[in-house]
């Protein structure tokens, strides 16, 4: 039991005196980032995937 004490101690000390937080304007520059990338492979699929269905249409005859 008291080394589950200790495990929750210590924890608690690394996350307010040995971390960096994110400032709230790192945060949101960060999280625009995030979000372009995450439409750009999006788009990236997309476009593959519509390659891959003509593709398959034209080699099986069905489009």
């Amino acid at each position: 039991m008291e080394s589950i004490r200790l495990y929750i101690l210590e924890s608690y000390n690394e996350l307010i005196n040995k971390v960096s937080w994110p400032t709230w304007s790192e945060l949101q520059n960060t999280t625009v980032v995030v979000i372009i990338g995450s439409i750009i492979m999006t788009l990236i699929i997309f476009v593959m995937d519509i390659i891959s269905k003509a593709l398959t249409g034209f080699l099986y005859g069905l489009g």
